[in-house]
Parts: C-alpha cells; structure tokens; sequence
C-alpha cells in the first residue's frame, strides 16, 4: 500500500464512507471518547514533544498556542484500534459512494461552484467532477468534515507508539502549518487521525499540496467556503501525473479487455470486473484502496452522467439482492421508522428500524432482515 496521503482506514478509505446514513458513523465527533482523559505519562511526553519542536525550528509561540489546550483522546485510540469494525463488502462501498443521494448532491455542488471548478480544471487539467467526486467521499461534500481537535489526536497516536514515528511526523507538520499562520490551533479540527478539511489532508501532504485559491495569503481548507480545498485536490491529482481526457478505468460488459489497461476484480468471480487505466493509478496516490478508487472513478462518471454499473451481485446472506433491500428500508421508512438513506446498506440504524418494526407489529424481535420481513413491507 502506498503511503503517499494516509496509512490507515479513516474517512472513507477502506472501511466506510462519510455520510452513511445507513451504518456506522464514519468519523467520531467530540464527544464519545474524545474529550482530554487524565494521563500523567502523556503530559511527559508533551514536554518532550514540545522540546522537539522547538529544535526543528518551530517557535516559542507557535509551540505554546499549539499545546495550550491539548489532552489525551482515549477515543483516539480505540478507533485505531478497532479499524476492522468497518469494513465493507465491495458491492455495499459502491452503493454508499455512488449513492442516489451522494449523486445528487454532487450535480447539485457541480451547478454551485461551476465557475470555481471551471478555473481548477483549465489551470490543473483535471476534470471537474473528479474534483468533486473526491470531496464527495471524503467529507459528503464537506457536510463531515470531523471536529477532533488534530493536536490532540496526532499527539495521543504519537504518544501511543504503535506508529509513533509517522505520527509525530504529521504532529510536526500540523506545527508547521500553524506556524505559517494557515489556521489557528482551535480551528485545526479534523478526522481522529488527523485528516483535515473538506478533503481531508494529512498534514505532511497538506504542507506538500495545498495552495491558496482564493489568495489572501491562507491556504484554508478547514472553511466553509471550499475554494482552497477543492484547489487544492486538484493540485494533488495534478502533481500526481493525472492525465486529462483519459479514463480511469471502464467496467467490462459483454466486450473483452482492450489491452490498453489491466483487469481488476474487486468482488471476485462475481459482480463488475473493470479494466483500469493510469488515472487510476493517480487516484491511488490520493488513497490507495481499491474500493476507493474505484469509488471516485465510478462516482464522477455517475456525476458525467455515464451509467449505473451492470455487474450483478448474488443475494445477500438473507437471501436479498441489493433492490430488495433497498425496497425493504424505503418501507421501513413509510411505516415510520429512521433508516438513513435508502442504499441498500443494511446497518446499525436498519436493524434498529426492524427491531422497532418488529416490536411494534408483535413479532419476534430478532433485528434481522429477511424475505418474509420485506413480504410485510413491500
């Protein structure tokens, strides 16, 4: 895995994507878990922390206001510890990323900023609503952008030793940034690893990549206004080596591979087998995993206007294709009970619903779904 950007599943890389209404919440708010947590061995090691800035250069000041309020984020480390909770099949990651609603909002901030996107695409040579597919994963379209303090979480990974080293690396960098006077340290909030903005950076690539579009001296990716953020992605897959005008990567149907790229099978023997392109390679760089990139790949054809995918997938588990379960949460829907979006994703919230449609028709609680349950519905 490349680690160009990120080293683990957060946002929406491997796991789960921002914005599920149908499962797990992708990002912690402040609140469960992270909120400071008395450690005495952590304050030491601020201490050396703060000394370490220091001799790389960064100032009195800078170390002063960075630290001022920072604390140990227990919630932290259970999210690094606990990454596999979420895990996706391949065939759920594409109905979140490509989600009836994920598109339609994307059209809708396509019309929004189309003159903004207009200038990204002509002086970065990439397309616009790949711009917009990437800000659409990483933070639906910045409505999550996580608001976990980043000097905390970056120091309580860094303190906790597991990947300490690349940790107190971002730490440092985080710095650096206050330092240049891009944001302040209580507006630097990002994801619990430390990923920040509407396209949530890292910081050593934010140092790398990010530019000022908008110009007034501040490369703002933390704004509600979106410009630098979404200038500076583009910057990202730019330097990257996108090349304009080419796909990504085709899903193969009916017709055999051209040659001109290579076969991905994401879902195995079953579901859409693609054939991929450099770009998609470039995607990569911006996150390296399979799901992702094809998720951004298929999203921004969806935002073109190019088909859904053609591939099947079997029945599920409960013996429920991906329309059956979407007709199962739009009827949970109809008799009153929250479900999110109706994508087909069938997680925590859907098995409350069936539990409270369960309860309430007098049936055995089991919070399972099934044929006969989406019988009751449909």
């Amino acid at each position: 895995m490349l680690y160009s950007r990120r080293v683990i599943s957060f946002g929406i890389a491997g796991l789960v994507l921002a914005g599920c209404g149908a499962g797990r919440t992708s990002r912690p708010v402040a609140g469960a878990g992270m909120r400071p947590a008395p450690n005495a061995a952590f304050d030491r090691w601020i201490l050396g922390a703060r000394s370490r800035a220091k001799a790389r250069g960064i100032s009195e000041a800078t170390v002063a206001r960075a630290f001022r309020n920072v604390g140990y984020l227990p919630g932290v480390i259970e999210r690094d510890r606990n990454q596999t909770e979420f895990v996706r099949s391949f065939e759920d990651y594409m109905a979140i990323a490509a989600s009836d609603d994920r598109i339609a909002k994307g059209r809708d901030m396509l019309r929004q900023h189309a003159r903004l996107l207009s200038q990204l695409e002509a002086k970065y040579g990439v397309e616009k609503e790949v711009i917009v597919a990437v800000w659409g994963l990483e933070s639906r379209y910045g409505e999550r952008r996580g608001d976990v303090p980043v000097i905390s979480a970056l120091s309580t990974l860094a303190f906790d030793g597991r990947r300490g080293k690349f940790f107190e690396g971002q730490l440092m960098a985080a710095l650096k940034i206050l330092e240049r006077g891009d944001v302040s340290a209580d507006r630097m909030t990002g994801s619990w690893a430390g990923a920040m903005g509407h396209t949530q950076f890292i910081p050593t690539s934010y140092l790398a990549y990010a530019v000022d579009h908008r110009g007034d001296g501040r490369r703002d990716i933390w704004s509600d206004d979106p410009t630098d953020a979404l200038a500076s992605t583009a910057a990202y897959l730019s330097r990257s080596g996108w090349n304009r005008g080419q796909r990504w990567g085709d899903e193969i149907t009916g017709r055999a591979p051209t040659g001109r790229g290579r076969v991905v099978k994401p879902a195995g023997d079953s579901g859409p087998v693609f054939e991929v392109y450099d770009n998609y390679r470039v995607i990569g760089r911006y996150n390296n995993a399979q799901k992702y990139i094809i998720g951004v790949g298929h999203l921004s054809d969806r935002l073109m206007g190019r088909p859904a995918l053609r591939g099947t997938f079997g029945p599920d588990e409960y013996g429920l294709t991906l329309e059956d379960r979407k007709a199962l949460q739009r009827g949970l829907t109809r008799e009153g009970f929250d479900v999110g979006e109706a994508d087909g994703v069938i997680g925590q919230k859907t098995l409350s619903a069936i539990e409270g449609f369960q309860r309430a028709r007098g049936m055995p609680v089991t919070g399972q779904p099934s044929r006969a349950l989406l019988g009751l519905l449909v």
